[in-house]
């Protein structure tokens, strides 16, 4: 749920699973249908389904997909969702308007909850794991990232609270907290080249991450070498994430 283009985080896992042996699903909105199908198709996506996570219709209808196609078993679900306005981005955080805070708690957010709801039976039919997308601007000012931070924070509280809903059901639930990655979502952020110059300069690995390496970390998570690991934020970030002043 949520490639984009072919610069996608979603695209770098999606490469991995296929390349294990994964059979592949995949979910868009009318915005990057065009941009994302081929890439799907490139892939051999079993179906592909729309599925816009605002609205509990879509989410509904990507549970009955996946009963219908895949009998109801499902071994893994990769979340990649976020959305903010982009004016509250470009603005003072302070100044971030309701419509907008709601927006991005919804979209970042509650679409995790809503779509895990909605694929419960057949993750637990699969024992499966759940993985999302977070940033460090989760838990530490990040300039810019504004509402966002704010969104993907309680995209972290609500990884654990499921993970512990989930686990009982054999489901596991964690995120990859991933570096700054020329995305689709990154080009919203003002200033964004000055981050990826920052963690060149600073992370100790000296260099900025590829969408192949969240590829193998998402690959792990899903795998049975993950098994005894939910509710967590695993770093995938070159090490910046252990820096103080």
């Amino acid at each position: 749920m949520g490639l984009a283009n072919e610069r996608s985080i979603a695209w770098g896992i999606a490469k991995a699973l296929k390349a294990a042996g994964a059979r592949l699903a995949f979910t868009y909105i009318d915005l990057i249908e065009k941009r994302m199908r081929p890439l799907a198709e490139e892939l051999g996506a079993d179906f592909i389904v729309r599925c816009d996570v605002s609205k509990d219709s879509d989410l509904q209808a990507l549970g009955a997909a996946v009963k219908e196609k895949w009998e109801g078993e499902l071994h893994g679900f990769v979340h990649s969702v976020a959305y903010a306005e982009r004016e509250d981005l470009d603005r003072d955080f302070v100044l971030t308007s309701r419509k907008g805070f709601l927006t991005a708690l919804e979209i970042s957010a509650y679409s995790l909850i809503g779509a895990t709801a909605q694929l419960l039976p057949a993750l637990e039919k699969g024992k499966g794991s759940v993985i999302t997308l977070t940033y460090y601007g989760a838990e530490k000012v990040v300039k810019n990232y504004n509402v966002m931070g704010v969104a993907k924070a309680a995209l972290e509280a609500s990884v654990r609270y499921l993970a512990d809903d989930c686990g009982r059901r054999g489901i596991r639930v964690n995120a990859i907290s991933a570096g700054p990655i020329r995305t689709l979502a990154a080009s919203g952020v003002k200033d964004f080249r000055s981050i990826l110059t920052k963690i060149e300069e600073r992370a100790p690995l000296r260099k900025n991450i590829t969408i192949d390496d969240v590829g193998k970390t998402g690959l792990f998570l899903v795998s049975d070498m993950a098994s005894g690991i939910t509710g967590e934020i695993i770093y995938v970030d070159s090490g910046f994430n252990i820096l103080g002043a």
